[in-house]
């Protein structure tokens, strides 16, 4: 068993969940520690009010290191909201007359060159993929690694990956106010991928959709490679509050419908069963059938199934999806949704859950054994695999920083720091980070940004 303790952070619209693991037998993950709160001061995945969110990422983690027994400053991140987006890339780079073949040096060049795309005004590249190798213009097959080959140009389509800086920022702040420090920051549905995929999926050709509460994540590998990415505003709490105006009862009412007799299928529910909800107050008790329920459901979750289907149309994968659609997150929790799943895309499904992944002795292991932990151990699994191979390079789609690791906020520090978490009343006041000038707002520091970008570039 390994002794690298890794800590994922599970920012999530409906929760926030912090995981503290070390690698465990046959490469699965062992947790150590688990700590789940109701988020706080997230929408649609992204960050709105840093100090409520930075108050509840305290929580989580504060329980999963008790509980781990280990002192947490470090976390990799997830990463979602509809401000992420993706596009094709193309680069190519000469090899120097001294290199007789192919080196990884001039792999990295090329991957590395992409994250001087010019970008519109607000975006950062966070992964860039390699999807095809060329030498001298010759495709290069899956099984022929460009390291080795002889040739004067080496080129490769890429799939890159992209954030909103100011988003970005608004997690860095949070996560900082809690008082720590962010090691990555991972797409999620990459991180779900890990935990709830194997080899033989991703090989022959898998479509990965996890259903949180604030929105839906899209991945599709083929070939063993990640072909597309995308992210929907729509998931679990679209649903939730379709029932409570529709029914017009209380959300947390709502959301118990919705877990405990909900249904994607309206001819999979009888037509007589009812369910008694209590009254406010004096109120009397309200009756709701069923089948009323299931039609709310229905509407909203064809929706988001369509949507999924029109995602992996676009992609060019949908007749080679051999191993299907697999389902995770919250929302995979939904009865029938499988088959909903399967009637909208009319491709195999199932419920995608960290069984392969996850060590039987982790802490609360039929608790973590759900779909709505996907993310949450699969950036375990992300973190390990990178720290594992931090001495070796970068070629897999990640901006390398020191020793291999993430690190997109290079280039970020004309911004100013996050606001230090509030000391405790009877603590002493810490002393100050750094004294900032009174005229450098937040504004004039992101300005000052842009013009870095436009004028001069960023500093890698």
């Amino acid at each position: 068993m390994g002794t690298e303790i890794i800590v994922g952070l599970d920012i999530g619209t409906t929760k926030i969940a912090c995981f503290v693991g070390v690698r465990g037998e046959n490469d699965r993950v062992k947790i150590l520690g688990f700590g789940k709160t109701e988020s706080s001061g997230v929408e649609h995945g992204v960050v709105k009010n840093v100090r409520d969110t930075a108050d509840a990422i305290r929580r989580a983690v504060d329980e999963a290191s008790e509980q781990a027994n280990v002192d947490v400053d470090e976390v990799w991140v997830g990463i979602a909201g509809q401000h992420i987006k993706s596009r094709p890339s193309q680069g190519s780079v000469m090899i120097p007359p001294e290199h007789v073949l192919i080196e990884q040096e001039d792999v990295e060049r090329l991957i590395g060159d992409q994250y001087n795309t010019m970008l519109e005004p607000g975006e950062e590249i966070i992964h860039v993929f390699p999807q095809q190798y060329y030498v001298d213009k010759d495709a290069l097959s899956r099984d022929v690694p460009p390291v080795g080959v002889a040739g004067k140009t080496l080129m490769a389509d890429f799939h890159m990956v992209t954030a909103n800086v100011q988003n970005l920022q608004y997690i860095k702040y949070a996560v900082e106010r809690a008082g720590l420090k962010i090691k990555g920051v991972v797409l999620e549905p990459i991180a779900s991928a890990k935990a709830v995929l194997d080899e033989s999926d991703r090989d022959a050709g898998v479509a990965m959709v996890d259903i949180g509460g604030g929105t839906t994540d899209i991945a599709i590998f083929h070939d063993g490679i990640i072909r597309h990415t995308s992210v929907l505003p729509l998931a679990g709490n679209a649903i939730t509050n379709d029932i409570r105006e529709g029914c017009n009862i209380l959300k947390r009412q709502a959301e118990s419908l919705k877990v405990k007799f909900g249904s994607c299928l309206v001819q999979a529910v009888s037509e007589n069963d009812v369910i008694s909800i209590p009254g406010i107050r004096s109120q009397q008790p309200r009756e709701i059938y069923v089948k009323t329920l299931a039609g709310i459901i229905n509407a909203r979750a064809k929706m988001i199934m369509e949507q999924v289907d029109y995602e992996i149309k676009l992609s060019g994968y949908s007749k080679k999806l051999i191993a299907g659609v697999v389902l995770t997150g919250g929302g995979a929790q939904l009865k029938n949704i499988k088959d909903l799943c399967e009637l909208i895309t009319a491709t195999d499904s199932r419920i995608g859950i960290p069984n392969e992944h996850l060590e039987p002795d982790s802490v609360n292991y039929n608790e973590l054994m759900h779909p709505m932990y996907a993310t949450g151990i699969g950036l375990v699994l992300y973190g390990l695999e990178q720290t594992e191979q931090h001495d070796a390079p970068a070629t897999d789609g990640h901006k390398a920083g020191k020793k291999g690791h993430i690190d997109i906020f290079a280039g970020m520090d004309d911004l100013p720091p996050a606001p230090a978490p509030a000391p405790a009343a009877e603590a002493p006041q810490p002393a100050p980070r750094a004294k900032k000038p009174k005229d450098d707002t937040f504004s004039n520091a992101v300005s000052r940004f842009f013009n870095k970008v436009f004028n001069e570039g960023i500093d890698e």
